[in-house]
Parts: C-alpha cells; sequence; structure tokens
C-alpha cells in the first residue's frame, strides 16, 4: 500500500449527549481532505478507539470511507480484547475501509509468540490488510516483525515506541524478506519532532496529530522536510512544535484532548473528550490559542 503525504488521523466529534456527531465528523474530515494528507485513520488513537464500542467504531469508519469516497486510502483502527478487534476488524472491511491498523491489546502483555498470534489473528479474520503499531503492550521483537513481514496480508509497521536502533534493525529485516511493498512510518506523539532521525534509519512516512488541528503548519513543516529544507524544518518546529509538545507533556493523553481543543477553537464542535481523557484548563486553552497563533504566523 501506497501512502503519499502526511497521514491523517481525524478525532472522533462527540455532541453535548456524548454521542458520536457524524455531520461534524463528516465536515472535519472533508476540510483537511483540501490540505492533501497521504491517508485517512479514523477510528484510531487521535480518534479514541479506546473509547468507542464496537458498533461505535464501525459507524465512525463507515461515515470517514464516505467522506473520503476514494480519494485517499482509509486505515481503520482496532485493536484491543481479541474479540472486539475481529469484530472491529470485520465492520471495516463491511464499511469500505482499505486497511487495518492493529493497535495493542489492553491490560495484558503477551510473549513474542502470543502477539504475533494475535496480529495473525486478526489479519485472518478479516479481508484487509493490516499494519502493525509497535506500542504499549505490543511492542514486537525484529524476528516478530521478520515472520510477520512474511505474511502478505500484513503491509506496514508503526513505530510509537522510539527506539530508534531497534527500529533501524526492524527496517532492515523486512528488507532481508525481499519486501518492497511493505510501510513503515514513525507514529510517535508529535512526530515531527523525531522524524528527522526517523528519515535516516528508513522511515520516511509519519502520523501527524496536529495535521488534524492545524493542517496548513503540519503541510509546511512537510514541504520542508521533504524538500530537504533544515532551516525553515527547524524554524517550525522551534516556534510552533517545541511549544505544543511541552503544553502537551503537562498532561496525560492531551495528545487528544488539545487536538480537539484546537479544532474548538477553530469553529469546529468536536465536543469534548471521553473519560478517562480530560479536557484543557482555561489557562492551557489560552496557550493553545497563543500556540496556534504563532503557528499561522510562521505561513
Amino acid at each position: 500500500m501506497n501512502f503519499d503525504g502526511i497521514l491523517f488521523f481525524p478525532v472522533t466529534p462527540f455532541d453535548g449527549d456524548g454521542q458520536i456527531n457524524h455531520d461534524v465528523l463528516t465536515a472535519h474530515i472533508s476540510s483537511a481532505l483540501d490540505h492533501k494528507p497521504g491517508a485517512v485513520f479514523p477510528a484510531c488513537g487521535t480518534g479514541e478507539y479506546h473509547a468507542l464500542s464496537a458498533a461505535e467504531a464501525a459507524s465512525v469508519v463507515r461515515t470517514a470511507t464516505a467522506a473520503v469516497a476514494g480519494r485517499v486510502p482509509v486505515v481503520a483502527g482496532t485493536g484491543g480484547p481479541l474479540g472486539h478487534a475481529i469484530e472491529v476488524a470485520h465492520s471495516a472491511a463491511d464499511a469500505g475501509a482499505d486497511a487495518l491498523l492493529v493497535l495493542p491489546p489492553y491490560l495484558v502483555s503477551g510473549p513474542q509468540p502470543g502477539l504475533v498470534a494475535y496480529v495473525e489473528a486478526i489479519a485472518d479474520a478479516s479481508p484487509l490488510p493490516v499494519i502493525i503499531y509497535h506500542r504499549g503492550t505490543a511492542q514486537y521483537s525484529v524476528e516478530s516483525v521478520r515472520h510477520l513481514a512474511e505474511n502478505p496480508k500484513v503491509v506496514g509497521f508503526k513505530d510509537g515506541v522510539g527506539d530508534v536502533g531497534t527500529a533501524q534493525l526492524i527496517v532492515r529485516a523486512v528488507a532481508e524478506t525481499g519486501r518492497t511493498d511493505f510501510a513503515f512510518f514513525n507514529g510517535l506523539l508529535t512526530a515531527e519532532l523525531t522524524q528527522g532521525a526517523y528519515r535516516g534509519i528508513g522511515i520516511p512516512l509519519y502520523s501527524s496529530a496536529a495535521f488534524a488541528m492545524i493542517p496548513e503548519v503540519a503541510n509546511a513543516h512537510y514541504r520542508a522536510y521533504v524538500a530537504g529544507d533544515d532551516a525553515r524544518r527547524l524554524e517550525i518546529i522551534d516556534a510552533f512544535y517545541r511549544p505544543l509538545v511541552a503544553l502537551r507533556d503537562e498532561t496525560p493523553g492531551f495528545g487528544v484532548s488539545l487536538i480537539k481543543a484546537g479544532l474548538r477553537q477553530g469553529g469546529l464542535d468536536v465536543g469534548s473528550v471521553r473519560a478517562p481523557l480530560v479536557d484543557p484548563s482555561a489557562s492551557q486553552e489560552a496557550r493553545l490559542t497563543e500556540i496556534l497563533d504563532t503557528g499561522r504566523a510562521l505561513l
């Protein structure tokens, strides 16, 4: 599966009663498509997959595929308890998704053969290809990724751990299998901050939560990154991403909460986050406004 551009992870909007607001979700995705993402990943981390029922995840993916209408790939989130993950994988295929991003199982940690079996069970349950997410309770060894890459239904690897040495070994191990259709991307929080290093080890793609909130600034960084204009890239990182990351790190879960707050400030009523995440305080929202204004001034 080929991706060309920033990987877009939309939020899941909720209305005043805490239900999914599909009209707002459609508007959110449709407006972001004007900024030409490489793919759309609904009901994943930024989309609060952890807080969605299987039926809700299915409805989010249906809305996303309808909004995208084939313009770019749609990669749906799945994961968590195995039965839940398989149910979501079935519904994502029925909704017209192009692939699955396999998030970690929750609470328990299994040995490497168990993690491999977890991915294979989800891949076997759906006609869709899968991308593995290396994070949390699902940290795959080099040999596990090599083994999974021998399965043609496993088409990618998203790194959310940040061990560059292990990621380099995984890239090389997959290359040794002969796969030329395997996608690697940096999935760390605010990946723009680390993408310069990831490009150097053969991971050219990255996901961007900031793209969901302020795509024009995210694209300015991406253009500088692709052009090799490190002076411009670092200017954007210093002025926008560094203060954003400092604010993000104040409260667990702000990798999602700040994105929703920024969208609300921009006039899109995506609602609050679901528990256990929390919304920013008034003073944190004011600082976010300053950061966003600074980002726009860079343009």
